[in-house]
């Protein structure tokens, strides 16, 4: 899992790290790099569940599977949506390149029968009523954004990197992310998103976390939508890591057939 890896997913890439530098040596590009490049599993699979929590403290729950694998070139993810039934067999693909292409993803809505491609358009849209956007579900290449080191700090009694992202292509739907970065594991802990006026726009905090099969692994995150006072909590369980996922999981066949 690169990013908060929540992948479970998601996006914000956690980490270990295993480096010798001391944060002394370390640039904020350095840190990024070594949070994207941390090692996980040949593939890894689970079962999600996302909460979608409104102002009023309303909530939805949505049920999904979801699988990874990782050939150190391409990263793929795709996941089944199986309950409740007004989204069961909807499903999302997303491929990360190490190359540092932008990611390709797509969507499979039963009732439109179809698969569809994300636009690049698009990636800014929330993904199933949640607050993430499809571009937060991908696996964003640290060369496509000039970091810098801004402090080390101590929240929640862990010692963390903080580290600002500014991206280089301009209209970028963040104008900025500030990352803190554990020191002992180089997991994410925190990330916060600012909209294009440089307002603070989103929290994304990581709850739960542990090692499986030798690797770190997401187990809850909560991102926030603090300008609309919304909230979507993933927690990952049954998680399997290395159980040989064949190639056809991740095509568009896969996605039409739910599974």
């Amino acid at each position: 899992m690169k990013t908060l890896k929540w992948s479970f997913i998601i996006p914000f890439s956690i980490l270990l790290l295993g480096s010798t530098q001391t944060s002394a040596q370390m640039t904020g590009q350095q840190i990024m790099e070594k949070v994207y490049n941390n090692p996980s599993g040949e593939d890894t699979q689970g079962e999600l569940t996302m909460t979608l929590i409104n102002s009023r403290g309303e909530q939805r729950v949505r049920n999904l599977s979801q699988f990874i694998k990782n050939d150190g070139k391409v990263e793929k993810k795709i996941m089944f949506f199986t309950a409740p039934a007004d989204v069961r067999n909807t499903s999302f693909m997303n491929w990360s390149y190490t190359d540092g292409r932008a990611d390709d993803q797509w969507i499979y809505l039963p009732a439109l029968r179809r698969v569809r491609r994300i636009s690049s358009d698009s990636k800014s849209d929330y993904f199933m009523g949640s607050d993430f956007t499809y571009d937060d579900l991908g696996d964003r290449h640290p060369s496509q954004d000039t970091h810098k080191l801004l402090r080390e700090e101590t929240i929640d009694g862990k010692a963390c990197y903080v580290v600002e992202s500014t991206p280089k292509e301009s209209g970028y739907m963040y104008s900025k992310t500030i990352t803190w970065v554990m020191k002992d594991n180089y997991l994410g802990l925190k990330r916060e998103f600012y909209d294009d006026r440089g307002r603070l726009l989103k929290e994304l905090t990581l709850k739960d976390y542990a090692k499986i099969s030798g690797f770190w692994t997401l187990l809850e995150a909560q991102m926030e939508n603090v300008q609309r006072n919304h909230r979507t909590t993933m927690k990952f369980s049954d998680v399997k890591v290395n159980q040989g996922i064949p190639d056809s999981k991740f095509s568009e066949r896969s996605m039409t057939l739910g599974q």
